[in-house]
């Protein structure tokens, strides 16, 4: 449960720091807000965090050199806020031994995504309860049987998807009533990060919602949240 996770922010901007302390406080996670890597590093001896987030670019030591001492230590997921927005940048973040990065100006309901994302992942298997995708499962007028990839609509007549919407239909069932960047999603989907301007997953969406909405136009079951991604809201459950 949230209430019982605990992010560290790192940033020495006042304002920043107090934003996502208050933002993420509010989704019931035990927050530490911090103006440098000093203060991070006495934190990681008395109380280590669940997630880091941390910005790069501080007086002092840096944000790189700071994953660099976390990594030496944890495993700990460490999410990179920066100003610094070129490619080059993300790339060194991520081999720095970060886990994601997000580039400032930020959405706070995308900052929310990918923070759930990465916790979730870091948590051991045997906490995560039994996936909803290990059978069938239902939404509104459809039942979708994972293990044979087929979606079956109320005339129980069988509507064809390809291998890249099943994935992005399972990817969004995963996480019901969750945004799921399109980061995310293109990563499950197809392995790879986006490029600038990569609406590859706009389409995929779009394809999909042709498919499974009543009105694609007016969607019920997959929401669009801009500047953050989708969200699968319509709701779900195990199918007999």
């Amino acid at each position: 449960m949230s209430s019982s996770q605990h992010i560290a922010i790192v940033d020495d901007y006042p304002d920043i720091r107090e934003l996502v302390a208050q933002y993420l406080t509010q989704e019931g996670y035990r927050v530490t807000a911090l103006a440098d890597g000093n203060t991070l590093r006495a934190l990681l001896d008395k109380d280590p965090p669940d997630l880091i987030i941390l910005d790069v670019m501080m007086p002092g030591e840096d944000g790189l050199s700071l994953c660099r001492h976390i990594r030496s230590r944890s495993n700990t997921p460490v999410l990179f806020l920066s100003a610094r927005t070129e490619d080059l940048d993300v790339i060194l973040g991520l081999e720095m031994g970060g886990d994601d990065y997000l580039k400032k100006p930020f959405n706070p309901r995308e900052l929310l995504a990918r923070v759930k994302a990465l916790l979730r992942r870091a948590m051991p298997a045997s906490e995560r309860g039994p996936s909803l995708l290990e059978g069938s499962i239902r939404f509104g007028e459809w039942v979708l049987n994972c293990k044979l990839r087929e979606l079956l609509g109320t005339d129980g007549v069988s509507v064809s998807l390809s291998g890249t919407e099943f994935r992005l239909l399972a990817a969004l069932l995963e996480q019901p009533g969750e945004i799921v960047t399109r980061d995310e999603l293109l990563n499950k989907v197809s392995g790879r990060t986006s490029e600038p301007f990569d609406r590859s997953i706009d389409n995929q969406v779009s394809r999909l919602r042709r498919k499974i909405e009543p009105d694609p136009k007016n969607p019920i079951y997959i929401r669009t949240h801009w500047g953050g991604g989708y969200a699968f809201v319509y709701p779900v459950s195990k199918s007999i």
